[in-house]
């Protein structure tokens, strides 16, 4: 059976390193990429959004990222135990028309024995922002290892 490591029960380094393994995915803005590390069953509310199973998710995230231009991606740690991780993101993305907006919110995930999620519950808030007001401005793609996390920049 599949595994993706690092595997529950977490540790404090762990959760902090499948954290920001689910953060590179995510600003990989690669759908068959991000995929890979849920259950082909997994659940997930997304807004008022409720797909079920990789297929469902691949759909959700190819609109996503093509409506999310730009789109640049901070997770941080909130909480853990056993199966569980909480963490808060925010990130940063435009429209068509070029409005940037700042997205914030917090996730609730759970893992099976093989380290697949198998729920994602999302809640998330957007503030449209002007383009001077942004923080996230490292190269699309894996957020540089230096730049500010959340806490660091009061968000």
């Amino acid at each position: 059976m599949e595994t993706k490591p690092p595997l529950p029960p977490f540790t404090f380094e762990s959760a902090t390193q499948k954290t920001r393994m689910a953060e590179d995915a995510w600003n990989s803005r690669d759908p068959d990429r991000v995929v890979q590390v849920y259950t082909e069953d997994t659940r997930w509310r997304n807004r008022a959004e409720f797909p079920v199973g990789r297929a469902e998710v691949h759909q959700f995230l190819t609109r996503k990222w093509a409506k999310e231009l730009d789109y640049r991606l901070v997770k941080e740690l909130w909480a853990f135990t056993g199966n569980r991780i909480a963490v808060r993101f925010a990130y940063e993305w435009h429209d068509a028309a070029g409005q940037w907006f700042r997205s914030y919110g917090n996730e609730n995930w759970e893992f099976t024995e093989q380290g697949l999620m198998a729920w994602r519950f999302a809640s998330i808030n957007d503030l449209a922002i002007s383009e001077a007001e942004r923080k996230f401005h490292w190269p699309l793609g894996r957020r540089p290892d230096e730049h500010a996390s959340l806490s660091a920049m009061d968000l």
